[in-house]
């Protein structure tokens, strides 16, 4: 079940933005441990190379390439790099993104472009260059992340941009999974809820003025109905679903991880 073997996976934000597991991590690791040879790209080789270094101490296949995915000819040689190095793309995971507050008044236009740039051209770019490989294969897969920011507003703290990019994710991965389904290249959207990873401490602390990642952890917990937000395992293992074989028949649809919170009224 949920076998990968024979099978080459990109996937973007490969590292992490500080020690531990962020979904980018979790998710390459995962998917090397159900026998894909795996090319992590990130921003910062380092992080990409820590990763790396977990798989190839389990005795996975892969390849780190230091790539800003926001770039058409970075992402276009990262494509490349891969199918030249593994002789086919399967599978592609595009993980890259980050939010900043603020409504449309209050936000800067630059702000605004970075936001749509690395949280939505990002995935055009590598959908758009890696088609043509994926096109070329059986049963091939596409999983973009998008956020439970795109569907569920909070009053209090609006991110007009992210949620824009994130909701734009949606609709394009729909878009492209149905012009694609005729070459059978499936195309699915994983929308993550509050998560714990390393982002909390390394860059929500510090945004939101929090006393410590503890007390925002805390609060974060208390507003999943489950109890308690998930983690990079729990977006890693919705990923593998969605780009295995067990799921084939399963495209241009969106996989809620959240604990709950997105149904949730009061």
């Amino acid at each position: 079940m949920l076998s990968l073997k024979n099978k080459v996976a990109i996937v973007s934000g490969a590292g992490c933005v500080a020690p531990g597991w962020g979904n980018g991590r979790a998710t390459a690791v995962l998917l090397a441990r159900q026998g894909a040879k795996v090319f992590a790209i990130d921003k910062s080789r380092e992080a990409a190379e820590e990763t790396a270094r977990i798989i190839a101490e389990e005795g996975g296949e892969v390849l780190v390439h230091a790539c800003d995915v926001t770039s058409s000819a970075q992402i276009l040689e990262a494509v490349e790099t891969c199918a030249r190095a593994f002789g086919q793309i399967d599978i592609l995971v595009n993980i890259v993104g980050g939010s900043q507050p603020g409504g449309a008044e209050s936000m800067p236009e630059e702000v605004w472009d970075n936001q749509i740039s690395m949280n939505l051209t990002s995935v055009f770019l590598a959908c758009k260059f890696a088609l043509p490989h994926l096109r070329q294969r059986p049963l091939s897969a596409i999983v973009n992340l998008s956020s439970i920011a795109a569907i569920r507003i909070m009053r209090a703290r609006p991110h007009v941009a992210y949620s824009a990019a994130k909701y734009g994710v949606i609709a394009m991965s729909r878009s492209i999974a149905i012009e694609n389904a005729k070459d059978g290249v499936r195309c699915n959207t994983v929308i993550p809820g509050l998560m714990h990873t390393p982002v909390v401490a390394h860059r929500l602390v510090p945004q939101l003025g929090a006393e410590s990642a503890e007390t925002l952890i805390a609060t974060r917990d208390a507003q999943v109905p489950m109890g308690k937000a998930g983690d990079a395992w729990d977006i890693a293992h919705a990923v593998l679903f969605l780009v295995s074989d067990e799921a084939r028949h399963i495209t241009g649809t969106e996989l809620i991880v959240d604990g709950g919170l997105s149904a949730a009224t009061g």
